[in-house]
C-alpha cells in the first residue's frame, strides 16, 4: 500500500490576516504540510489579467512545488481561482477545468497524479455563497467526478457551507467520505469548516487535520487542511 497526502488551502491571493499581500508566507506554509498535492484556492488575483498570487520564479526557486499546466490563461495559475499543485517530481498524466453553473465566475480543476508508485485523480474547488448554486456546483463536480475511468478520487476545497451536514455536504456525502479535519476559518480563532476533504471508497483515511502554526495564522484567513490515505 503506497501513502499519499493531500492538503486544500484558500491563500485569499496571498493576502494575510495582517493585510499584507506576501506570498512567501504562503509558500512557508506549504513547506510545512508538507503535502504531494494540494488544492490552492483564490490562487490568482482577481482584477486586471488575474496574475498568479504567487510569482511563478518565486514558486520554482522557493519550494518543491509546480502548478499543474491547465492552459487557460497565459499570467494566471489556476481557473477561476483554482490551482492544483503537485511535487515537482510527480506524473500528471491528465488535466482539465471544470465549468460550473453559477451567478458569478466559478469553476473547478482536475489532476491525474501519478506520484511514488500511488496514482491518484484530484478535483478542487471553490463554491458559490449561495446555497442553492453551491447544490448546483456539487452536482457538477460529482457528474465529472464520474467520468471517465475508475480511479482513487479526491474532492476538495473550500465549499463556502456553514451548515453542519445539510446542502451541498449532504450531496456530496452520497458518494464521498468526508475526512474528519476540523475547523479552519478563521485562521485566527477557527469556528468554521468550510474547508473539506473528501474521498472514494478506493482510498483508506490513515490521518487528516487542520494545520494551525504561527505563519498559518498569518499566512492567509484560512487555515490549510490535510488528509493521508493508503492507494492501492
Amino acid at each position: 500500500m503506497k501513502t499519499i497526502r493531500v492538503a486544500s488551502y484558500n491563500i485569499r491571493k496571498a493576502i494575510g490576516t495582517d493585510r499584507r499581500r506576501v506570498p512567501e508566507r504562503v509558500l512557508e506554509v506549504l513547506g510545512e504540510v508538507d503535502a504531494d498535492i494540494v488544492a490552492l484556492q483564490e490562487a490568482d488575483r482577481r482584477f486586471g489579467v488575474r496574475s498568479a498570487a504567487i510569482p511563478p520564479l518565486l514558486m520554482d526557486s522557493q519550494s518543491g512545488y509546480r502548478p499543474v499546466p491547465l492552459n487557460v490563461q497565459t499570467d494566471s495559475m489556476g481557473w477561476h481561482g483554482n490551482a492544483i499543485l503537485v511535487r515537482k517530481e510527480a506524473e500528471v498524466a491528465a488535466h482539465d477545468v471544470l465549468h460550473l453553473p453559477c451567478l458569478e465566475p466559478r469553476g473547478a480543476t482536475m489532476a491525474e497524479v501519478r506520484l511514488n508508485g500511488a496514482a491518484v485523480r484530484v478535483f478542487g474547488m471553490h463554491l458559490d455563497l449561495s446555497g442553492l448554486w453551491r447544490r448546483r456546483q456539487a452536482a457538477a463536480v460529482i457528474h465529472a467526478a464520474e467520468q471517465g475511468a475508475v480511479m482513487p478520487t479526491v474532492l476538495m476545497g473550500d465549499l463556502n457551507e456553514w451548515s453542519a451536514g445539510r446542502g451541498c455536504l449532504a450531496d456530496f456525502a452520497r458518494h464521498y467520505h468526508f475526512a474528519p479535519c476540523g475547523r479552519s476559518f478563521h485562521a485566527r480563532r477557527p469556528v468554521a469548516r468550510l474547508d473539506r476533504i473528501m474521498h472514494c471508497g478506493k482510498l483508506t483515511l490513515k490521518n487528516c487535520g487542520v494545520h494551525e502554526s504561527a505563519a498559518a495564522r498569518k499566512a492567509s484567513d484560512h487555515l490549510p487542511i490535510w488528509a493521508e490515505f493508503a492507494v492501492g
